[in-house]
């Protein structure tokens, strides 16, 4: 396969994952930027590390220094870091020539295929993660599940006590949850005194 069917496979794949799944999905603009130059500039540097004799080893360390310094500089949620390492990994891919010619094509079809399934709005949709403050000291954990199930309108699966604070009257706790299906009416009243918190 020659290295310009090589990048035309490259750039429709970083076009599908980009334009196709991420951005009308999570609708972020400055790492739709960032997914492009990443792999693009992957694309490059694996294309030259290829047809010259550094060796692949030396290349590969590179693309690590770089993720990690990426990955550092803000936070990403974790679907974020799935498709950075996607339009990196695809950057690789297009960049170095591997026999059979058909491999290549498959491998990013592979990657973008695991995306479109894993990040699906339909696959575990009405699931949740979210840190919340309770205005509220909960030192009992059945009762604080009570009161989030409530509060949420949904199943709690899990939560984590971060902090409680007897002096404020507060608890800070991380929840994983299940919207229901159909939801009912805001009971909201109805349980204890209310609570604040932001998605994550």
């Amino acid at each position: 396969m020659t290295t310009l069917q090589l990048f035309t496979l490259d750039l429709a794949a970083i076009s599908i994952l980009t334009f196709g799944l991420y951005f009308p999905r999570h609708r972020r603009k400055d790492l739709l930027v960032a997914f492009l130059v990443v792999n693009i500039g992957v694309l490059a540097v694996a294309n030259a590390l290829a047809s010259s004799e550094a060796s692949a080893g030396l290349g590969l360390g590179l693309f690590g220094v770089l993720s990690i310094i990426r990955l550092r500089s803000t936070e990403l949620d974790q679907h974020e870091v799935a498709y950075y390492f996607a339009s990196l990994s695809l950057g690789l891919v297009g960049g170095i020539a591997v026999e059979p010619a058909w491999l290549t094509p498959v491998c990013m079809a592979a990657i973008v295929l695991a995306v479109v399934v894993a990040d699906h709005p339909r696959i575990f949709g009405s699931y949740r993660r979210q840190n919340m403050v309770l205005d509220r000291a909960f030192t009992d954990e059945a009762m604080l599940i009570a009161h989030l199930e409530v509060q949420l309108n949904a199943a709690v699966h899990r939560v984590t006590i971060r902090k409680v604070d007897l002096v404020q009257d507060t608890t800070t706790v991380e929840v994983r949850y299940q919207n229901h299906p159909n939801p009912t009416v805001d009971r909201s009243h109805e349980a204890l005194p209310g609570t604040t918190g932001s998605v994550r």
